[in-house]
């Protein structure tokens, strides 16, 4: 029997869509302007995507972390396809997905709240969350969305 996809239904706050990939703004912003990239097909592992979707993953990290850059002063992108929540219990259902998140190296203010990389240079804190209300995940979605070509 197979087990229901975490990833497929995703559909909250899209940033943007390419033939192959799905760009989201996570509800998670522990890293102000943290993103998952999805894939469409629901494909279990990065060694079954086809040549076609690997190059319009790149025009996708082109096209976020250029738009990102322009909307906030991120200094670089952190990239990580782990995958491992799929594995916690069986039967197994993998989705090729993508975090990125993006790092900085002096504080940022957006909307009244201020975020500090404090582990900046190093490797970015997993154990962390920031889930915040809806209508300032809409606000961050906006602006990113205003630098997005």
């Amino acid at each position: 029997m197979q087990k229901e996809c975490h990833i497929c239904p995703i559909s909250e706050y899209p940033i943007f869509e390419t033939n192959h990939w799905k760009v989201f703004l996570s509800w998670d912003q522990n890293y102000l302007g943290r993103c998952l990239i999805s894939s469409k097909r629901h494909v279990e592992s990065l060694s079954q995507l086809t040549d076609e979707e690997m190059i319009d993953f790149h025009r996708v990290t082109e096209k976020l972390e250029t738009g990102l850059k322009k909307a906030f002063p991120f200094t670089l992108f952190n990239w990580g396809c782990l995958m491992n929540h799929a594995f916690q219990e069986k039967p197994y259902n993998p989705h090729v997905h993508w975090h990125m998140k993006p790092r900085h190296d002096a504080p940022i203010t957006f909307d009244g709240k201020t975020w500090i990389d404090t582990a900046f240079g190093k490797h970015y804190l997993p154990k962390t969350s920031d889930i915040l209300p809806k209508e300032k995940l809409d606000k961050i979605l906006a602006h990113i969305k205003l630098f997005i070509e």
